[in-house]
């Protein structure tokens, strides 16, 4: 950030911006992108304290802050037109600063703390419709691009079991070879925190591991990775990610069409066919229920939008 000097405080509060900004960037190797807003928090809340204040804010100014001033610096970033999601962000760079000072011996920023985290609502899983889903799986889907044969159905492989068996992209490829599924078999997978889970798969997406095996040029050790790139060593998540922006522009599918979107996809879909909530928690693998709940606001959400299209009462 260089435009400090443009920062409505004493001289020793903008020194210790500079040398804040500087911490973030070398020591704590945060991105350019995170300091720059961070950086700019700050500076929306120093030049907020200077007409709250009644003048450029100092060391001892901000150590004496009420809780009351930090509402209103809130108050009026929402007026702003930020929303409880941005509000947090904004709290969570000052209170970085707050926290650089006190570190450093300047003064405690108290009221920083003191004021709660504006509560954003959790934001729904965005599920691909089904036709999507199977196109993404589907190796065909990108049948025109100038790739070997045999990655695209290696692709294909790992996006299907993304959306045939729920599982994350980590998940699939930390399969190894000896576990390849054989049709009506399940895979047995290691999820966070070591929770594992039986999980049943499908014909279709034992089909496409066995297309991909068929392709693969490599030779597979039985203890090393099912999925291998191009070089014949480990698969890495980024190649996927690739493969599903390609899948995007192909399908003209929104930048939340990711591979964990599948995922979501996998739960919401067998919610919608009348799946068990609880049957679906220990296919996903979640150690709360709750975290599973959230599918169900997601089919009513798309209930809803269906009602609300169709239905011939809906727009009176």
């Amino acid at each position: 950030m260089n435009d400090t000097h443009l920062i409505p405080a004493a001289p020793s509060v903008i020194a210790e911006v500079r040398r804040w900004l500087s911490y973030l960037a070398h020591e704590r190797r945060c991105s350019p992108k995170t300091v720059e807003a961070y950086g700019r928090d700050v500076r929306q809340f120093l030049t907020f304290l200077t007409a709250h204040l009644g003048g450029p804010p100092s060391l001892p100014d901000l150590a004496a802050l009420a809780p009351r001033d930090v509402r209103a610096f809130l108050a009026e970033r929402r007026s702003a037109g930020l929303d409880q999601r941005s509000l947090g962000r904004v709290l969570a760079g000052v209170r970085s600063f707050g926290r650089f000072l006190e570190r450093n011996g300047l003064g405690k920023v108290g009221a920083l703390q003191a004021v709660s985290t504006p509560k954003a609502k959790p934001r729904l899983p965005r599920p691909l419709p089904v036709a999507d889903a199977k196109a993404v799986a589907d190796a065909d889907t990108r049948a025109g691009e100038a790739r070997e044969t045999w990655v695209l159905v290696r692709d294909a492989a790992v996006l299907a079991l993304c959306y045939g068996c729920g599982l994350r992209i980590s998940e699939a490829l930390s399969l190894k070879r000896r576990e390849a599924p054989a049709p009506g078999a399940a895979l047995r997978i290691t999820g966070k925190g070591g929770k594992t889970r039986m999980v049943p798969v499908l014909p279709k997406v034992a089909a496409a591991i066995e297309d991909y095996l068929k392709l693969c040029p490599h030779p597979l050790d039985p203890e090393g990775p099912l999925f291998v790139g191009v070089k014949g060593g480990p698969l890495s998540p980024r190649i996927i990610q690739l493969a599903m922006a390609s899948l995007r522009g192909a399908l003209g599918l929104p930048e939340t069409a990711t591979p964990h979107a599948l995922r979501h996809s996998f739960a919401t879909h067998l919610l919608a066919k009348g799946g068990d909530l609880r049957a679906i928690q220990d296919l996903l693998g979640h150690a709360s229920l709750s975290t599973t709940q959230v599918y169900t606001a997601v089919d009513s959400s798309a209930l809803m939008a269906a009602y609300r299209a169709a239905h011939p009462r809906a727009q009176r």
